[in-house]
């Protein structure tokens, strides 16, 4: 074989060889999702009541990711299209060690421990499994959903948790194992949840087996 024709092949495979080594560096590293709110913002304590009775706190979200729901059982609109899409991250990630999921009502008056225990039956979510649908003080969910989760930023025209205090969002968020929020998806929309999904899954490759 020539010694042009050698050169000019080593070179070749050179090129294809950075250029694979370039396209896996760009396309095959993950993306770092970004810090949502002021710097250092975490999730503070709470403590509310999910569907069998049980007292959930800030304490079980550490070193597990968590999606961040605000809902009410009688919504007579989003809120069934959001629990339907959330039912495909509960499938997917259900009896994950490294996950939870809380769904917080709106409306605590109406959504008690055994009603929340009969809208979870009612779609088929294993009281065993990792999603939480929390009741409590209103003022305290309320107060959450404003100051911790950042669901619901708008200044309240009333007192927050009044009677005449309402929020009502398609919005869920995302937190990392440090109580970190990372992202907020639109529970209404399909593809929002997909990106949900690959988002749960880079941040729990990053918590420590």
């Amino acid at each position: 074989m020539r010694l042009s024709k050698v050169i000019i092949i080593g070179f070749t495979v050179a090129t294809l060889l950075v250029i694979l080594y370039m396209g896996y560096s760009f396309f095959g590293k993950t993306p770092e999702l970004p810090y949502v709110g002021e710097p250092g913002h975490t999730v503070g304590q709470f403590s509310f009541q999910d569907q069998s009775g049980r007292t959930i706190t800030e304490k079980n979200l550490d070193g597990k990711v968590a999606v961040v729901e605000y809902f009410f059982t009688t919504c007579p609109g989003i809120c069934k299209v959001m629990n339907k899409n959330l039912y495909d991250v509960y499938k997917a990630y259900g009896k994950d060690p490294k996950f939870i999921m809380l769904s917080h009502t709106v409306d605590p008056e109406m959504d008690s421990v055994p009603v929340l225990a009969a809208y979870a039956e009612k779609m088929n979510v294993d009281n065993s499994s990792n999603w939480h649908f929390l009741t409590g003080n209103k003022y305290d969910l309320y107060k959450a959903a404003r100051t911790d989760y950042l669901l619901a930023v708008e200044e309240a025209d009333v007192k927050t948790g009044s009677e005449n205090d309402f929020i009502h969002t398609q919005y869920v968020a995302l937190l990392d194992n440090n109580r970190r929020i990372r992202g907020f998806y639109d529970a209404t929309d399909k593809q929002s949840i997909q990106k949900l999904m690959r988002d749960i899954k880079t941040l729990e490759s990053s918590i420590d087996n």
